[in-house]
């Protein structure tokens, strides 16, 4: 994507023909909050530790370790760290934009993407009562307008450069909903923001399909997609293929399976060949 003149995107380092993308990003849906779905949370070399003591202090210290990291790795690599939120990542948007704050960065030092359209219900709890979501989706108008800002308002309306559509699907009403395509696109412009979408389910490939198909005032509206896709799961291959040919990013998600492709044999034998696990392997 090309963005406008007056935004803070022109300082993001170009990578490749057309993307305005780091190649690797932190994500922070396992850092924000207590309880996430990643394997060996709950090792004692995770770093975090039984859920008993993932208080809001430790979780914090957790992402400013992990978002040190970060920076540090992309500094070796040359390109902009790169971190990825989401209303429902519990917390995750408030640390990331207090970290940049207490850090002192440079909006033009990072590369930073979020997501609305799910709400984080658990209250920073990991076990809940049968039934009872840990988030909420909704993709009315009503809710972007009030999401959009609680996420200038916790990372920095300064420091976000990609706001994404998070897990649209064609049941959420978001990809027919013209009401809700002309506010994010009138996001885009008073912002200056880049604007995305993510997909889940079965059905990835049909909705990045019906995605590219949505124009607003002669633009596509949707810059990039975010989607699964690993050495287990690759479905959404082709469409991604025309995503991208169309101009449009490709963000990849779950790209280790959450820690799933990790424990393949054949890495896991590699691994242990080389000497890889001379700190512990991974349960």
């Amino acid at each position: 994507f090309n963005p406008p003149p007056h935004s803070h995107q022109n300082q993001i380092k170009m990578v490749g023909t057309t993307s305005a993308l780091p190649r690797m990003g932190l994500g922070m849906a396992a850092l924000g909050r207590p309880g996430y779905i990643n394997l060996g949370r709950e090792a004692s070399n995770s770093g975090i530790g039984p859920p008993e003591v993932r208080t809001v202090e430790v979780m914090r210290d957790a992402s400013d370790a992990a978002m040190r990291a970060n920076v540090r790795l992309a500094a070796v690599s040359g390109e902009l760290p790169w971190f990825d939120c989401a209303r429902s990542y519990g917390r995750s948007e408030e640390f990331v934009g207090n970290f940049f704050r207490k850090e002192g960065i440079n909006p033009s030092e990072v590369y930073v993407s979020s997501k609305w359209g799910y709400s984080y219900v658990a209250g920073w709890k990991v076990s809940l009562g049968d039934g009872e979501p840990h988030e909420v989706k909704d993709h009315s108008l009503e809710n972007f307008n009030r999401q959009v800002l609680e996420t200038a308002e916790k990372i920095g309306d300064e420091y976000l450069n990609l706001y994404q559509v998070h897990s649209a699907t064609f049941e959420s009403g978001i990809l027919t909903d013209t009401a809700v395509h002309e506010a994010l696109h009138r996001c885009r412009q008073e912002r200056g923001w880049a604007l995305g979408l993510s997909v889940s389910g079965p059905r990835q490939s049909e909705v990045i399909r019906e995605a590219m198909k949505i124009f607003v005032d002669g633009e596509r509206l949707f810059d990039s997609v975010q989607c699964t896709f690993n050495v287990l799961e690759q479905a959404a291959g082709e469409a991604l293929t025309e995503a991208r040919d169309a101009g449009m990013d490709v963000v990849v998600k779950e790209g280790l399976a959450n820690g799933r492709a990790l424990l393949h044999p054949a890495l896991v034998a590699a691994c242990e060949a080389g000497g890889a696990f001379a700190g512990g392997k991974p349960d």
